[in-house]
């Protein structure tokens, strides 16, 4: 199976923007050991600004963007060090491969970008995707790796994308505030009923929110790829989902069971 696995910001760090050494461990291992099972794993990974303002020593995600860019500059060198040193652990060659919203919207840049992804699964590679915040600005910003992540998935026809972030998928209401909110496993079609329910961002680290979440799942279902949002503060969920357990939310293109709305 080709999957794609998408991972917040919020799980990567701790709210103080330096790195959840345990949990992205854990996570690392777990990625390897799926992938020794034969799968094929492509990784798009937040964080290189969040990293950055740890690093730098700031208070709080800047706003301008030169600040932006600067954060994200030194946090994607610490955030591909990390990585690379975690699978390397396990014998796995991971690949960089940063793109803004021209490499998308750009036929021939997309293929291109296409074209390398796929010689590196060949490969045996690990490609792990982010925004190239460095030099994105407004006008080319592709806006965040949940939409990202599905350009992606659609790009190399995955069969599955993997939202991991620190909420455990789509509610009927918001759990903060609504105690009897139930969590929705089962989503075969979105209509205004299931987009009505997309709150804002739980995170003040990431970019993304549940509305964003439901735009990835639109583009995958659109093309016959299947996604799950899942919570990764537990890393264990993600052998669950190749299990076939019931995880998070599951945006599934197949009516093989009822929808659960």
């Amino acid at each position: 199976m080709r999957i794609v696995i998408k991972i917040g910001t919020s799980t990567l760090a701790h709210p103080t923007g330096h790195l959840n050494i345990r949990r992205v461990e854990t996570l690392c291992r777990a990625m390897s050991d799926i992938k020794n099972a034969g799968h094929e794993l492509i990784l798009v990974s937040s964080g290189a600004i969040g990293m950055g303002v740890g690093k730098l020593g700031l208070r709080e995600r800047p706003r301008d963007i030169p600040s932006k860019q600067a954060a994200a500059a030194v946090g994607q060198c610490e955030l591909m060090y990390i990585y690379d040193k975690l699978f390397s652990e396990y014998h796995h060659t991971v690949a960089q491969l940063l793109i803004t919203g021209d490499d998308i919207a750009n036929d021939q840049r997309q293929q291109n970008f296409t074209n390398t992804l796929s010689r590196l699964l060949e490969l045996g590679a690990l490609p792990i995707i982010n925004e190239n915040d460095t030099v994105a600005t407004d006008e080319i910003v592709i806006g965040d790796n949940d939409t990202l992540a599905a350009i992606v998935a659609k790009s190399v026809k995955a069969e599955l994308l993997i939202l991991l972030s620190d909420i455990d998928g789509l509610y009927t209401a918001d759990p903060h505030t609504h105690p009897d909110a139930r969590l929705l496993h089962r989503i075969t079609a979105i209509d205004e009923s299931v987009l009505e329910l997309a709150g804002a961002s739980s995170s003040s680290q990431g970019t993304g929110g549940m509305v964003t979440k439901l735009r990835a799942a639109q583009i995958c279902m659109s093309c016959g790829c299947d996604m799950v949002i899942a919570n990764g503060n537990a890393p264990g969920n993600l052998y669950d989902i190749l299990d076939g357990k019931e995880v998070g939310t599951t945006f599934a293109c197949c009516f093989g069971k009822e929808d659960v709305l």
